[in-house]
């Protein structure tokens, strides 16, 4: 079907953005997309078989939602402040951008936790409590 004489295809291009890379950022992103494609893919496929074989794929569909690496999870402090952490490895961290490690302070103490539960997290500023709003995938 097309719309004021244009097909779906051409459509479908004129919405798409176009982004100007230097030739070091398009290497970035080609390495990254390599390192997807290789690296990350099999962890993931690994990690499926694994929770798979373990039963944790079952628990997952059937209960409510785990925090573990790949999720993001929202967080109320009980100064009733909001935040948003997604848990990744430590390789993959960066908590100025919310990504934070399963192995960092507050990462570590909200692993395996659900919604509704709460949480302190002992850090050199003090201790932080934290009730967890929400579990959901990263996208």
């Amino acid at each position: 079907m097309s719309i004021g004489g244009q097909s779906e295809a051409s459509q479908a291009k004129s919405e798409q953005k176009i982004y100007r890379l230097t030739p070091e950022g398009f290497a970035k992103k080609k390495e990254r997309l390599e390192y997807l494609r290789t690296v990350k893919r099999k962890e993931i496929a690994d990690y499926i078989h694994e929770a798979k074989e373990l039963g944790d794929m079952h628990d997952d569909l059937d209960g409510p939602p785990v925090v573990r690496i790949g999720m993001e999870v929202d967080v109320q402090s009980d100064s009733g402040s909001v935040r948003t952490f997604k848990i990744v490895e430590t390789f993959e961290a960066d908590p100025k951008s919310g990504l934070i490690s399963d192995q960092a302070l507050v990462g570590k103490a909200l692993m395996e936790h659900r919604e509704g539960d709460s949480i302190s997290v002992s850090t050199p500023g003090g201790v932080t409590n934290y009730t967890i709003r929400s579990i959901r995938p990263m996208l």
